[in-house]
This record gives structure tokens, sequence and C-alpha cells, in this order.
């Protein structure tokens, strides 16, 4: 595997116009991966908490504040990690978030 070199964030819109979080990491090797966080229409208790910003943006849907969590806190502590090690990677995001339903 190799190294996490980059980590970028961005806000795009979803298939139904909503903002949503999309971000690429990429390795040292050159080899990357992308990911857009869908909103969820269903609601419940063990649902995945959305971090929107509030105000006028978008009804207030914008995720701005997601996009600077990705890249001023998570970028920094992952740069550097190997890519494949999962489980410590999902470790520093519980540790960086801090909250119990991972919603910061």
């Amino acid at each position: 595997m190799s190294e996490i070199a980059e980590i970028v964030a961005r806000e795009i819109l979803d298939s139904r116009g909503n903002p949503t979080l999309e971000a690429d990491v990429i390795l040292k090797s050159g080899a990357h991966g992308r990911a857009a966080v869908p909103s969820g229409a269903s609601t419940g208790r063990r649902e995945a908490v959305e971090l929107r910003d509030g105000g006028r943006r978008y009804n207030g849907k914008g995720v701005r504040n997601a996009v600077r969590n990705v890249i001023e806190e998570i970028a920094p502590r992952l740069k550097g990690i190997e890519g494949g090690e999962q489980a410590h990677i999902d470790n520093l995001m519980i540790e960086i978030d801090g909250t119990d339903n991972k919603g910061r």
C-alpha cells in the first residue's frame, strides 16, 4: 500500500439538488479514491447525523463547515498514514470527532 499524500474536500450537489460533501484521497503511489456522501431520506435514532451549515445558503443545507472540518482537522491527521490501515483511520476519525454519535 502507500501513504496518504493529500485529501481534498468540496461541496457538491447530490441527485436531489442538495449540497453534500465529496472527498478525494490521493496516495503517494498516485492511486486515488473519491466518495460523495449522499443525503439520507430516512430518519431514525440510528441514522447518520448530517452536519448542515444553517443560514440562508441552500435553505440552511450547505456543508461548508463539514468541508472545512475535512480540510483543517481531518486531512492533517491522516496524511502520512498507510491508505490500507482502515481500522487505524477509522479510530482516528472517531477520536477527531469526539462525540458519542459521530455528529461533529
